[in-house]
């Protein structure tokens, strides 16, 4: 495998259609990468089981769902690899050659370990491929042997983690993987319509396969400022989750324009948020057409995921030829 000089690895459970939170966060981070950097961005279905081995059902269907909002979005099958992680088999042989020199003490100090835990206690989360995948992550990543991964700031301990199995594979067996380095991406907190983290298990999504009607009408009603219970009432702009919207999608002159009328009452909420969803349909009115085109031929959307997994294969075959090599295994052949 060639080593460029700055790879990208990063993935997302398939969990369906993709809001606008995942827009302006994950997948505007991977269009700017993906102009600079060789990348290579999978779908994690091995992952999503982690949490939810018992709910598998649509499965298939999300995946290709997700890779579709994510081409429809500006993703490009020719600058970057896109692929699903359970057709790259090298994944698993990876993660269990890691598991082997991985202290458990490693893995119970994660954060998010007690975390999740915690927020999704409905789950059986007391198995071994809960506890265990940050190694899984770390195949993820040391497979292609990134040298750098686009995460939020709750995901740098598991970058710090593939950093520290690296340095041990490396001492133990013999340099071949990077220490990968975490680049945090600048991404907005995208509230959803009541104010809380969008997101679709609140049910307070839009979703980038909304038609123009639905996103009116959800961004109508988005929560604003609690203060401004009746239209005289003032109110402040940094206590209003639309106006997160507002920030970044309008113009700095339409942003003091409406700062200025919520404080001092000039301007009702609802004609605030008008000038918003205009702002946000000329982003979001391209995609939802690309989508449509997509959704329409779901075969030509499994050709790039069978050519994106193709070539993630072969990059995985050559690493792992040189893993077994490293290890002992196969005869060192």
């Amino acid at each position: 495998m060639t080593r460029a000089a700055s790879r990208i690895v990063s993935g997302m459970r398939p969990t369906g259609r993709l809001h606008l939170g995942h827009l302006l966060g994950t997948l505007s981070t991977w269009r700017t990468l993906q102009a600079s950097h060789e990348c290579f961005f999978f779908v994690a279905d091995w992952h999503a089981l982690t949490t939810d081995y018992d709910r598998t059902e649509g499965l298939a269907t999300n995946v290709v769902e997700m890779v579709t909002d994510w081409i429809a979005s500006g993703i490009d099958p020719e600058r970057a690899t896109i692929f699903v992680q359970s057709s790259v088999p090298e994944h698993a042989e990876l993660h269990l050659l890691l598991s082997m020199i991985t202290p458990l003490g490693w893995l119970e100090r994660v954060p998010t370990y007690k975390e999740t835990q915690q927020q999704l206690g409905d789950r059986d989360l007391a198995t071994y491929g809960f506890l265990g995948y940050p190694v899984l992550q770390a195949a993820d990543i040391l497979m292609y042997r990134a040298t750098t991964v686009p995460v939020g700031a709750d995901q740098v301990p598991h970058v710090e983690l593939t950093r520290e199995i690296a340095r041990r594979f490396n001492h133990v067996f013999g340099a071949i993987f990077p220490e990968p380095q975490a680049l945090l991406a600048a991404a907005p907190r995208v509230p959803g319509l009541d104010g809380r983290k969008m997101s679709k298990s609140y049910n307070n999504a839009v979703f980038l396969a909304d038609d123009a009607a639905e996103v009116k009408a959800k961004l109508s009603r988005m929560m604003t400022d609690t203060r401004r219970a009746r239209r005289r009432d003032p109110g402040d702009p940094s206590d209003c989750p639309a106006y997160t919207l507002h920030r970044i999608y309008c113009t700095p002159d339409e942003l003091a324009l409406t700062a200025e009328g919520c404080r001092t009452a000039s301007i009702g909420c609802l004609d605030c948020k008008q000038i918003m969803i205009a702002r946000a349909e000329v982003e979001l009115g391209p995609i939802r057409e690309r989508r449509r085109a997509l959704a329409a031929r779901p075969d030509d959307v499994r050709d790039v995921i069978a050519h994106g997994t193709s070539r993630a294969r072969a990059a995985a075959e050559e690493t792992m030829a040189q893993v077994r090599k490293l290890v002992g295994l196969g005869g060192g052949a």
